[in-house]
């Protein structure tokens, strides 16, 4: 096939692509034989960049040929396009006759909106104080209640150092007093867990609330 044959074969993919690729991509077809006169033979959304038909290349797609760039690769992709002061996402393919290149089909990407969007969910996170999220901290929302609920009791009878089988009742009550005071047992099932985990009957567990704790018995528990 001769070389206007081949890109011949490329040009309807040029409004094809930027049909599937929407207003934001700028395609160019190349045909480098027409180095001197201009090279662009085909083009959509141009005006991202002021190109028509009988533009000259650009740098790049220049280098590429001087350079032989083509020789080891079929194409460059997702490299930095500049124009007009606007970025873009480009991506070149070399068209190739046998081992010469005879054109390159570009697709740049306009970022603008992207740019637009990361400025807006920017000032969005800044209006709700999303910025600054402590991360030292984490709280983890899906622990159902009752495995909360277990966990809580479990860390106080375990801060006292003693095992329920081996408390006195002293100590008993004041496990009861702190679950109490750090409003644990207003939790549903909450006076069901702890006499569970203290080896003693729900009735007993109401007892001890009712309890003033002995001088001396009161003890701060780290939870």
């Amino acid at each position: 096939m001769t070389d206007d044959e081949i890109l011949g074969m490329y040009k309807p993919l040029v409004p094809f692509l930027a049909s599937l690729c929407g207003p934001a991509c700028e395609i160019l077809l190349h045909d480098v034989s027409k180095s001197e006169e201009g090279t662009v033979v085909a083009i959509a959304n141009g005006h991202h960049s002021g190109r028509k038909i009988g533009s000259p290349m650009t740098d790049l797609a220049t280098q590429i040929t001087r350079e032989g760039l083509y020789e080891k690769q079929d194409f460059l992709s997702n490299y930095r396009g500049v124009s007009k002061n606007k970025d873009f996402i480009s991506n070149t393919y070399f068209i190739k006759n046998g081992n010469r290149l005879i054109g390159l089909l570009c697709v740049n990407r306009s970022t603008a909106a992207v740019h637009e969007l990361d400025l807006t969910l920017r000032r969005l996170k800044q209006q709700f104080n999303l910025s600054d999220v402590r991360t030292d901290i984490r709280e983890n929302l899906d622990t159902p209640v009752e495995e909360m609920l277990s966990s809580l009791v479990r860390q106080a009878i375990e801060s006292t150092g003693v095992s329920p089988q081996r408390m006195s009742r002293q100590e008993k009550v004041a496990v009861v007093h702190h679950l109490n005071e750090r409003g644990v047992l207003t939790m549903k099932g909450a006076i069901s867990e702890i006499a569970r985990q203290l080896f003693i009957s729900e009735p007993t567990v109401y007892r001890y609330l009712s309890r003033t704790e002995p001088e001396g018995t009161k003890k701060e528990l780290p939870f």
